[in-house]
């Protein structure tokens, strides 16, 4: 599978939280997520690992009672049902890899 960039296809996961899948295979998927200076992304957990990583723009990431401040070339992987969120401090771009696939993030 590949993938070449567009801006299309995007949809709200919440106000100010905009994601797309950008390719996926049998054991891990890929999604970009465009977000909003000043939202918040509530504390919350799923089953699946991820690896984070920031394009552009800047974020506080919290995986469980850790603060992180991430920038543009920052990354992270956050251990599946470890709780975390996020708050944007600048209109970010970040790209993320979930594995197992997420099935709520297929196409």
């Amino acid at each position: 599978m590949f993938y070449k960039k567009n801006d299309e296809g995007y949809k709200e996961a919440l106000q100010g939280v905009r994601l797309k899948t950008l390719v996926y295979g049998e054991k891990t998927l890929m999604s970009e997520f465009r977000l909003d200076k000043g939202k918040t992304l509530p504390m919350h957990s799923h089953p699946h690992e991820q690896s984070g990583y920031v394009v552009s723009g800047r974020i506080n990431l919290i995986v469980e009672d850790e603060k992180f401040e991430a920038g543009p070339g920052d990354g992270w992987c956050i251990s599946g049902d470890a709780e975390h969120g996020a708050e944007v401090l600048e209109d970010s771009v970040i790209v993320e890899v979930f594995s197992p696939v997420r099935e709520d993030y297929l196409p």
